[in-house]
């Protein structure tokens, strides 16, 4: 069961924080955008492997916090993990359906190491900072999984069949096509960005 935050499009950013997440989340979608274009699918499956990285760390990184204070973590690490789980389900449905190719799991293996650090890093010196960042992917990912969602509707991408792992993790009719899942998905996404951005509000 999702937890209830309010619902956000946007965050407008506040501080040099905000402003920090906000810029190094457009220089990435900027990159996305020159190298995946509107191949949506190959974009999923490359993104996704980055986008189950932060709740393992914050998680994690909470986990050992709440440890050596010896106090109640109010919720957040259970949060984030079922965070980076979902995040896992989304990859593993767009593999089914784009198939990566041996460069783009190259790829993924690259940019997910690189990332781990980076974000591992931000998380020990500002947890703010990373919440608002991870906000603001999610923010791009609705964006994207919008756009997926229009090009599936006027016959540019092809609505192919719901592959079965994600029929049976959304709980989706067994008829089920791409439409659906990337509904699915795109809701999951905004839960996510309205989740993170609470928790960077609340640690401001």
């Amino acid at each position: 069961m999702k937890a209830a935050f309010p619902p956000r499009k946007h965050h407008a950013p506040s501080g040099i924080s905000d402003r920090f997440a906000l810029v190094f989340t457009r220089f990435l979608r900027f990159f996305a955008d020159m190298f995946f274009a509107k191949r949506y699918g190959h974009r999923a499956v490359v993104l996704e492997t980055i986008a189950g990285v932060p709740g393992m760390v914050a998680g994690t990184l909470r986990h050992l916090r709440a440890l050596r204070r010896m106090e109640s973590d109010k919720g957040w690490i259970q949060t984030l993990l079922n965070e980076a789980e979902n995040e896992r389900m989304h990859l593993m449905t767009f593999v089914e359906i784009a198939k990566p190719s041996r460069f783009e799991r190259f790829l993924i293996l690259m940019a997910q190491g690189i990332f781990y650090n980076f974000y591992f890093i931000v998380y020990l010196c500002s947890p703010r900072t990373a919440h608002r960042i991870v906000g603001y992917f999610e923010e791009e990912a609705v964006f994207s999984y919008t756009e997926y969602l229009a090009d599936i509707d006027s016959g540019l991408c092809e609505n192919v069949a719901a592959p079965e792992i994600a029929i049976e993790y959304w709980d989706l009719p067994p008829d089920a096509r791409l439409r659906e899942v990337v509904l699915a998905v795109r809701d999951d996404e905004a839960h996510h960005r309205d989740v993170n951005h609470h928790f960077s509000d609340d640690l401001s």
